[in-house]
């Protein structure tokens, strides 16, 4: 665990197990002691397990339920806790939550779609305090989960490119940032006109 200050701003970054509540807690926690305050926390991830809804297990629905869910619920609970008012949460979900656009999605558009609803009630929940809550979804981005299909998902997206992930951290650098204030409990969608 080491902190970067960067442009007079200091961040933490920590590995946890998305799937254990404990160890989200316990990095939020963290984070908040070697910080002594805590102004924003971005919530960064998710699985995706394909299958027919008719054969998909229950082990796997389990599994993306807790990543994809259930760590957003733990982690915005846990970082509203520790958090000054005035602060910031964001959730990445997915451009699925809107459009199933591939088959054997449909758990996975489930589980984004179910944080379109968590973050709406997150924003009501922690307006008093000032503190907002955004749901970012991106959609076909350059990385690992979707790289193999780039050519295919081009075809789709009247941009005609995949985004970038500097793309997709520069939105939430500005829902992360005052100008954003009066932004909250929406779901973003960050896509190159995919869902359009």
């Amino acid at each position: 665990m080491q902190a970067k200050s960067f442009k007079g701003k200091v961040a933490l970054s920590l590995k946890a197990d998305s799937g254990s509540a404990k160890e989200l807690r316990a990095a939020v926690a963290r984070t908040a002691e070697a910080l002594g305050t805590l102004d924003i926390f971005v919530s960064n991830a998710g699985i995706l397990t394909r299958g027919t809804i008719d054969t998909y297990t229950l082990e796997d629905f389990d599994r993306m339920l807790a990543i994809n869910v259930r760590a957003a619920f733990v982690g915005i609970r846990a970082a509203a806790q520790e958090m000054n008012d005035g602060g910031r949460i964001v959730i990445i979900g997915s451009n699925t939550a809107v459009r199933t656009a591939f088959p054997r999605g449909s758990v996975y558009s489930m589980t984004k779609a179910a944080l379109v609803g968590l973050v709406r009630g997150a924003a009501i929940d922690l307006a008093p305090r000032a503190i907002t809550v955004y749901n970012v979804q991106p959609g076909p981005t350059a990385t690992d989960m979707s790289s193999a299909h780039a050519e295919l998902v081009k075809t789709l997206i009247p941009l005609k490119r995949m985004g970038d992930v500097s793309e997709g951290a520069s939105f939430v650098s500005y829902l992360a940032s005052e100008e954003a204030g009066f932004i909250t409990g929406a779901s973003l969608t960050i896509d190159g006109g995919y869902v359009a």
